[in-house]
């Protein structure tokens, strides 16, 4: 006797897109500090396949996507302002 339903490949997917969902607006939010370089483009990629992967937390892809761009736009205005690649603070 089974008492839970057995896994399908589609729950597999929508809970990996959820959670890569989720890891691209942590990524794009940490990135507004740190390491902006490398976690802006990674969150716009996670966010990019989780929504294409169809998630149920659309809500949090696209703001990892947003953020993942503002990652990218903090670094560009970082670098007019200092004439660096990178910043600090």
């Amino acid at each position: 006797m089974q008492l839970t339903a057995p896994r399908t490949d589609s729950t597999t997917a929508t809970r990996d897109a959820d959670g890569m969902a989720v890891a691209a607006f942590i990524l794009g939010l940490v990135g507004l500090l740190v390491l902006n370089v490398f976690l802006g483009p990674v969150a716009i990629a996670l966010a990019t396949v989780a929504l294409w992967r169809g998630t149920a937390r659309r809500g949090r892809a696209f703001l990892g996507l947003g953020l993942g761009i503002a990652d990218l736009v903090v670094l560009v205005a970082a670098m007019q302002l200092d004439s660096t690649v990178s910043w600090s603070f």
